[in-house]
């Protein structure tokens, strides 16, 4: 959501966020729409206190048995402007809102400008892709070897873009999970949450997936969401109220099922469990000062680079394009995670600084003491990490040329004494 006052005060500064974000100036058409909404407002009021001495004086006329006839086709005359202000008023309204919350967040000035994914920018690169003196498999290919990845029954069951894992590779995507959640609750300061998954209109709103993202979501018959994300729960913590400045910073996070619909992602990583319609995730929600958005989002991305670490997991952090960001974010980090069998990158996390984007959409807000009005907190949202696609980098980058797939250190305390997933003799 945007905020009026500053395009009143910024016209320039939006149009050129807009510009960044590859979309035309709007500035001026908001602006008229706002003086002409203004205006309606302002002659409304005028022909209301006009409407009311008119009354009163039609009604001392009448019981003077004095002659009011031209008050009484005033005040006809003024209902039937006030109708058409109103009506002026409301569609002024709508279309104005429907820019302000149809529009991307203004990416920050540092954010590298682009079209695409072509112009992220990579700031560091952690651990070397290790060498195999064999050829390295795709990590379906292992899974079904082992007989532990089964997409042919989840597709009877479900459909395409679905899986059932089995037995050791159950049990170590839980074991990531829980270690995730270990690492930042006690190390890190998130404080664990189990949310709910079914969300509601307003919460979607709060975060952006609505009105604009609605076909990338399923919806159920009760008028309820699938939650995409955790983010959606847990920044929606935040809605509707007024914080004491005491209470930020405020961090949470979850390990949560999450539904996509992947409404746009036909042809697009069609094998294996690259992009589901559901999949596992541990989310991390900080919501903060604004003065301290910025420093967060380098604490927030260096929690979710600490799990690859541990894990031993090769990986890159870059900073998203304006072109390539997220619609709700002014900042982003993604966190790529090298998959031997792809030979390549792939996405693992992104860490986003939203601003007071979202807080605006779900009046979030604070107040300082021995300060009047309220201010508007910064909320922020990332992964810590994508569950399967961790399972995925686990998978291709422990396996071994027998087929099995060795533990990392990290994860045995979690595998009930397993040490190595072993291919069926």
């Amino acid at each position: 959501m945007h905020d009026l006052k500053f395009i009143r005060d910024n016209p320039d500064a939006f149009d050129a966020g807009l510009k960044a974000r590859g979309l035309d100036p709007l500035s001026a058409e908001i602006l008229d729409l706002d003086r002409r909404r203004r205006a309606a407002q302002t002659e409304m009021q005028e022909l209301q206190s006009r409407r009311n001495a008119a009354s009163r004086d039609i009604g001392a006329k009448k019981k003077a048995g004095e002659d009011a006839d031209a008050l009484v086709a005033e005040v006809q005359r003024i209902k039937q402007r006030l109708v058409e202000l109103e009506g002026e008023e409301a569609d002024c309204g709508e279309t104005l809102e429907a820019h302000l919350v149809g529009l991307p967040n203004l990416p920050f000035e540092d954010v590298p400008v682009g079209p695409d994914e072509s112009a992220n920018e990579e700031t560091r690169r952690v651990g070397a892709p290790r060498a195999y003196d064999f050829e390295p498999k795709q990590h379906f290919e292992i899974g079904e070897a082992l007989g532990l990845m089964d997409f042919e029954t989840a597709a009877r069951m479900s459909g395409a873009r679905f899986v059932l894992l089995k037995g050791a590779l159950a049990r170590m995507e839980r074991a990531l999970a829980n270690f995730m959640l270990d690492v930042h609750t006690s190390e890190n300061g998130y404080s664990e949450t189990i949310p709910p998954f079914l969300v509601r209109d307003n919460a979607l709103f709060g975060t952006g997936q609505l009105p604009k993202f609605a076909e990338d979501l399923f919806r159920t018959t009760s008028e309820h969401w699938l939650i995409p994300t955790a983010e959606v729960p847990l920044t929606n913590i935040g809605a509707e109220t007024v914080w004491e400045e005491t209470d930020l910073p405020m961090r949470f996070t979850a390990w949560t099922p999450c539904f996509r619909s992947e409404a746009g992602a036909a042809g697009r990583d069609t094998r294996g469990m690259i992009r589901q319609h559901q999949f596992s995730k541990v989310e991390m929600v900080s919501i903060v000062h604004p003065d301290r958005s910025a420093e967060e989002l380098e604490r927030m991305t260096a929690c979710a680079e600490g799990i690859l670490k541990r894990l031993d997991l090769p990986f890159r952090t870059v900073v998203l394009s304006t072109g390539d960001m997220g619609f709700g974010a002014r900042k982003t980090h993604d966190i790529e995670v090298w998959l031997p069998g792809q030979g390549q990158y792939r996405e693992i996390s992104s860490c986003s600084n939203c601003g007071d984007f979202q807080a605006r959409r779900m009046k979030a807000r604070f107040k300082t003491p021995g300060e009047k009005g309220t201010r508007f907190v910064h909320t922020l949202n990332g992964s810590g990490l994508a569950v399967g696609r961790t399972l995925i980098a686990v998978l291709e980058t422990y396996q071994e040329a027998d087929g099995a797939v060795a533990i990392p250190d990290a994860l045995k305390p979690y595998m009930g004494g397993l040490t190595r997933i072993e291919a069926p003799k």
